[in-house]
């Protein structure tokens, strides 16, 4: 009675639901018979009456219930069950995962779903109908998504789905049709190539191209005879021959034996229960299986299960020895991913393979791996594949932590995803993610290799740096945090589990905080500004947890190199908040802040850390927690918005001034490094060209950056790609025009700088560090001398002109250019065009410089076959180069059906090199620099630059490559190879490798000369030979250069299309000549050979380029070298070619002085200068100085007259004092006379007297008295 009354509600449930289950059927059809079929399997906490999409919910006591309502009138139910007209037959009603299915006339089956119905679990598959979506939304609950991922087994059916009620068994697939065809209405990637077909194999494989007749045992991959034989495209659980076996009595599950095959499409937006049960089911098993897949979504997959299937070639009893095993591909047309499930193995191999015919057993086991096809790449899963321990693979891997599940990355390479014990070596391949983190540290590396035990000791050493702990999560990852490294590129990761050696090895990829990916980010640009008030950061929150409520802790780190060994430092914590994606820093909370022994450090970064660290070891004996804290960076940053108050304190309100007087003083002790750079070059065009010496810079890329903070107004910037012998870097700016920007002119000129991006070998010393030693040495400067003061202020016109000097285009070297395009045609360095249709490796070039080496090869393969057969030309398909002490880098053209994500394959250290991140576009290697242009995102131009200023540029369009070669001045007459010697002559462009030297030829009907007398002669082998070299190739699966070298093949040595197509072809013939509108030869050539419109195409475009490229590169830039830009003054332009009229003018308040205007002559000079050296002044210093002019003019004149009047005053005086002088003589002269003359009166008196007494004397008596007389003297 209970029986009874369970299977009315049922069947009233199910009939609610009848016309959304089959409407056609129960309209139409009259029931024939009805069976109830059972599969009974594992308890479902899901019931589900309706075979739309039904949500479930939790209850209270935690259990799923459905929402479905089952209270209907007892009328409709009778009504109802009405609709069954014959008997129900149920033979194991006890369990509640039960099916209906009713036959109907037509031989249908319309399926009808018990309340309890589980598809995890049911043998009875879904109806189709389920995948175009509509209905309730299911919500799948944790509970139930748990429950679903303990199972082994992907769901798969024998009965229901369609009508057939066959389920997901292929019944197509027999002994007889090992295999059958299933379209897919979406892409599958796969080991390169993308497909949406396949074909399912009783084989043990799905297959997506043919295979060859017959095989060879053990199993080869790629087929080495490809393409003379197939070589097919499998992914392959177990290729072996196989055919489908019996069921035993004691085996538990019923399903018939063979093929099972189930698509599940659309997955992101299904809603019903069986799409979002195995796409969550999916997302996480990967997710947490596979290392790196964090953000994978599943949006399409793919179950195939091969049950009790037995080996090929057995008898008797050997049909009850069989293998069930499940393949489950899940993609969401970009990534995929390959889950092995391994239920039983009970044979290894077919009796064809030397399996005995009882229990397949002895030979070469089945093949377990993966081929790409076409002659490409494969991976054999190891030690297992065709080895006897093929049967471990039901006892490891342990993918979700089940023995017998191994998981595989396989859209581009394969990666495994599962841990591997049983092999060992010296050299084993580590598998991590991600690949590459910040140089400052804290990235949490992810790690697969070994198998790992709860309590193993891990230890991981990144490059030479000590070694750090690692912590084991479950039995296939363990983890490493990334400690500080001052290095960048490519260094070793390795790990070692307890004393083992390190043996477990991979590459990681240290990026320059420069760089590297950015994690943290700023609304605008305030945080630039000497003193702002605040800005505001944002991060992506789910960078450090999923969790919304957890705690984060801002802080800030500083870098200084004030010894020899700099330093990185923590400065002090900015705040602690909650993880919500964005924080408003306001720099005035710190103004009471003092970092006594910090405040000399000018920029730092930003990181932020969880306060609370996450729980991560779920798989430890000792139930102890291993606790991590994830970390993000920001890019570096200046720091006045924090150090300003603590500056102003130190320094006053001026303080940018002193920091910059500090900076230059300590500048000038160092020793000068700007003569070692390279001249930049006059234009933009130029700059571009040159692609050896300069490539863009990503803080001011035309292409990816426009902003140009540090150079306003530049259009572009390029700069060195390599350091200098020094660790010097210099970079070029262009304007709008088009010209060479310098900082004479203006503060956002190009800049030579002490120190590259890249830093420089040791990178542990000052000046020497990545990033870090360029902004402390020059982006630091900038902002203390010139953004945080004016422009015209002394410090900043020091920097400009003193310490940071532009170096004007004068001296600049254009490079020379060779290239090759088409099916091949070659243009020399000196510009000899040939066709050269060589098939196998050749040298394009060769250095004969016995310091400075340099090798670049080419691949020539033969051209695909056209509608009409062969076609005797060659392609270019790969380039090789190497430089002096550097590793080769390879360049591959990849085949047409692998070209959807990548168009070049770059090979460097035996590896594949992908530049699909921004962090990982310029990768540097020792020597050399690689990367691909910002705006190219499928790889299909990559640029290889060396030190020495040689450079690669190769191409990719449609399929077709073409190689560029640059070379400094430096390679003038040193060169060999199809690129002839680079001597500007032509006649000596066809040296030979012995150094004789062949006719150089111009006639387009005379390159089977070409061929053979020289082109020839440069083939290459892996043999070394000192005037060639050897091939620089990289080689795998088995070939060598004899793969690829046809001494015996002969070409189509004639050029013209009436020449190479049939007469009876004219209608091709004319065709020729209108789709080659330029009348080029190659042209002509191109299509008459391959009748491909595309390749004609990219031969008359490559072509055209190179000659642009020369003509650019040739182009003479006459300049006049700087013209200064007077302090606080203006230039009209900042041009510097001949036919430059420059103005000058002074701006407010300020005087022009000298020549105002300048003009560059056609000698590339400045005309001399009129009025003396132009400057500008002050208006009052001016006014002073015209005052002063003016006081100066009037002394000029009143000087004169002064001293005239002093001196007419002086001959006055001296006259005067003659006159004086005279009359004083003449007194004097009078008074000596009149004394003269009294004397001589005297004398005469007294001699008279004398006279007188002597005749008184003589005369008493006869005296005459006379009277005295008086005498005047004039």
């Amino acid at each position: 009675m209970n029986y009874l009354l369970v299977l009315i509600i049922s069947a009233v449930a199910v009939g609610a639901q009848e016309d959304a289950v089959a409407p056609d059927a129960a309209s139409q059809d009259n029931t024939e018979d009805v069976e109830s079929i059972d599969v009974g399997a594992a308890r479902s906490d899901v019931g589900d009456a309706d075979p739309k999409p039904v949500p479930v919910e939790e209850n209270n006591g935690g259990a799923v219930t459905n929402n479905l309502n089952y209270d209907a009138p007892v009328e409709q139910r009778s009504r109802k069950l009405t609709n069954f007209d014959s008997e129900i037959i149920d033979t194991n009603s006890s369990k509640p995962n039960w099916t209906f299915q009713k036959k109907t006339k037509s031989g249908k089956y319309v399926t009808y779903y018990g309340a309890n119905y589980d598809p995890m679990t049911s043998a009875t598959a879904p109806p189709d109908t389920d995948q175009r979506g509509g209905g309730i939304p299911y919500l799948i609950t944790e509970t139930r998504l748990a429950d679903i991922r303990k199972h082994f087994m992907y769901p798969f059916f024998d009965k229901g789905g369609n009508g057939d009620n066959e389920g997901d068994y292929q019944k197509e697939i027999q002994s007889s049709t090992p295999q059958v065809h299933k379209n897919m209405n979406f892409q599958l990637p796969f080991f390169g190539f993308r497909y949406n077909y396949t074909r399912v194999s009783i084989n043990g494989y799905l297959e997506f191209s043919d295979p060859p007749p017959n095989y060879d045992y053990p199993l080869v991959f790629p087929v080495k005879d490809w393409p003379k034989r197939n070589d097919p495209a499998f992914i392959g659980i177990f290729f072996s021959k196989c055919k489908i076996g019996n069921l035993r009595d004691e085996d538990a599950d019923k399903r018939k034996p063979g093929v099972y095959f189930r698509m599940e499409r659309d997955l992101r937006d299904r809603q019903d229960r069986m799409g979002v049960e195995i796409r969550e089911r999916l997302k996480w098993d990967i997710r947490e299986g596979v290392i790196g897949s964090e953000t994978f979504n599943p949006k399409h997959a793919i179950i195939v299960t091969w049950k009790n299937v037995s080996f090929n070639g057995g008898f008797g009893p050997a049909v009850f020895q069989t293998n069930t095993f499940q393949m489950v591909l899940a993609t969401d047309e970009v990534f995929t991913y390959a889950i092995f499930n391994y239920l039983n193995l009970e044979w290894t191999s077919h009796t064809e393979a030397g399996g005995d015919t009882r229990n397949g057993e002895g030979g070469v086991p089945a093949f377990v791996g993966f081929n790409a096809g076409n002659g490409t790449r494969s991976y054999q899963y190891m030690p297992y594949s065709q080895a006897s321990v093929i049967r471990d693979l039901t006892a490891t891997g342990w993918g979700n932590g089940k023995p017998g599940r191994h998981i595989f990355r396989i859209d581009e390479n394969i990666l495994l995803g599962s841990c591997n014990k049983d092999i060992d070596g010296a050299n084993l391949p580590l598998q991590f993610a991600p690949e590459s983190g910040n140089m400052l540290g804290g990235t949490v590396v992810n790690i697969t290799g070994p198998c790992f035990n709860p309590n193993d000791r891990i230890r991981c050493k990144f490059d030479v740096f000590d070694e750090v702990v690692g912590y084991v999560v479950d039995r296939n990852r363990a983890i490493c945090i990334q400690p500080p490294l001052y290095t960048e590129g490519w260094v070793r990761l390795q790990i070692a589990v307890n004393s083992e050696a390190f043996k477990w090895k991979g590459k990681y990829y240290v990026e320059s905080p420069a760089t590297a990916s950015q994690k943290i980010f700023f609304k605008d640009m305030k945080y630039h500004e000497k003193s702002p008030s605040e800005f505001r950061i944002t991060w992506q929150k789910q960078n450090l947890t999923t969790n919304e409520n957890a705690n984060i802790r801002i802080s800030l780190w500083g870098y200084r190199e004030t010894t020899m060994r700099p330093t990185f430092v923590y400065i002090t914590e900015i705040a602690s908040t909650q993880n919500a994606g964005e924080f408003l820093i306001s720099p005035s909370q710190y103004r009471g802040k003092v970092n006594q022994f910090l405040s000399d450090i000018k920029f730092g970064f930003l990181q932020i850390n969880l306060t609370e660290s996450v729980k991560v070891n779920i798989y430890s004996t000792t139930n102890q927690n291993v606790e991590i804290t994830p970390v993000i960076w920001s890019r570096p940053i200046p720091l006045a918005w924090y150090f300003q108050f603590q500056w102003e304190s130190q320094y006053g309100k001026n303080w940018p001034k002193h920091l910059c007087d500090d900076w230059l003083r300590t500048d000038r002790y160092l020793k000068n490094f700007a003569h070692e750079l390279p001249q930049c070059p006059c234009t933009v065009q130029q700059a571009l060209a040159d692609k050896g010496k300069f490539m863009p810079d990503f803080d001011c890329d035309k292409d990816s950056n426009p902003v140009c903070y540090y150079n306003n107004q530049a259009l572009h910037c390029v700069k060195t790609g390599a350091p200098t012998m020094e660790g010097s870097e210099q970079q070029c700016c262009y304007d709008k025009n088009g010209y060479l920007m310098l900082s004479y002119d203006q503060q956002w000129g190009s800049s030579p700088r002490r120190c590259h991006n890249l830093g420089k070998m040791p990178y542990n010393e000052a000046t020497k560090v990545p990033t870090l030693s360029q902004w402390f040495n020059d982006i630091v400067p900038k902002y203390l001398c010139c953004l945080w003061q004016e422009e015209q202020a002394v410090g900043c016109e020091t920097l400009r002109f003193e310490r940071r000097p532009s170096q004007d285009c004068v001296a600049y070297q254009a490079p020379g250019v060779a290239g090759v395009y088409g099916d091949p045609h070659i243009v020399t360095f000196d510009d000899v065009e040939y066709t050269f249709n060589g098939k196998g490796e050749y040298s394009l070039v060769k250095s004969v410089k016995v310091d400075d080496n340099l090798e670049i090869q080419a691949r020539f393969e033969q051209m695909s076959p056209n509608a009409y057969g062969e076609v005797r030309a060659t392609q270019l398909t790969a380039i090789v180069a190497k430089g002096n002490k550097t590793i080769p880098i390879e360049v591959r053209s990849r085949p047409m059906e692998s070209r959807w994500r990548y168009r070049l394959d770059v090979i460097a250290e035996n590896r594949r090199l992908y530049f699909d991140r921004p962090s990982l576009k310029f990768q540097h290697f020792q020597g050399v620099t690689v990367y691909t242009p910002t705006y190219i995102l499928n790889q299909s131009e990559v640029l290889i630059m060396f030190d020495n200023g040689a450079g690669v540029e190769v191409l990719d369009n449609q399929g077709y490559m073409s190689a560029r070669v640059y070379l400094p001045w430096s390679f003038i007459n040193k060169t060999v190879g199809l690129f002839g010697n680079w001597s500007f002559n032509k006649e000596d462009d066809f040296t030979l490798p012995d150094g004789s030297k062949a006719a150089v030829v111009s006639n387009i009907n005379d390159m089977e000369r070409v061929y053979n007398d020289f082109g020839s002669k440069w083939m290459l082998d892996d043999v070394g030979d000192e005037r060639k070299g050897q091939s620089l190739f990289y080689r795998e699966f088995g070939r060598t250069s004899a793969t690829y070298n046809n001494k015996t093949f002969r070409p189509q040595f004639l050029m013209l299309p009436e020449d190479i197509l049939p007469p009876n072809r004219s209608e091709q013939i004319q065709r020729t000549y209108e789709v080659c509108s330029t009348k080029m030869y190659e042209c002509y050539y191109d299509y008459a050979m391959t009748l491909n419109r595309d390749l004609a195409h990219y031969t008359q475009n490559y072509k055209a380029t190179i000659y642009e490229l020369k003509q650019t590169t040739r182009e003479k830039i006459t300049s006049c070298g700087v013209l200064e830009t007077p302090r606080f003054g203006r230039k009209s332009t900042f041009l510097f070619v001949p036919g430059t009229k420059v103005t000058y003018e002074c701006i407010q308040d300020f005087v022009l002085v000298g020549d105002p205007r300048r003009e560059c002559g056609a000698d590339g000079k400045w005309n001399i200068p009129e009025y003396g050296y132009t400057y500008c002044l002050r208006q009052q210093e001016y006014s002073q100085r015209q005052a002063g002019i003016t006081s100066g003019i009037i002394m000029l004149v009143l000087i004169p007259l002064i001293l005239l009047f002093v001196y007419l005053a002086y001959r006055f005086l001296k006259k005067k004092q003659k006159e004086r002088d005279e009359s004083r003589m003449q007194q004097d002269q009078y008074r000596e006379q009149s004394r003269k003359a009294q004397e001589a009166a005297t004398r005469k008196l007294t001699e008279h007297e004398e006279e007188y007494n002597s005749e008184e004397e003589d005369n008493n008596s006869n005296v005459t008295s006379t009277g005295a007389k008086e005498t005047n003297i004039y």
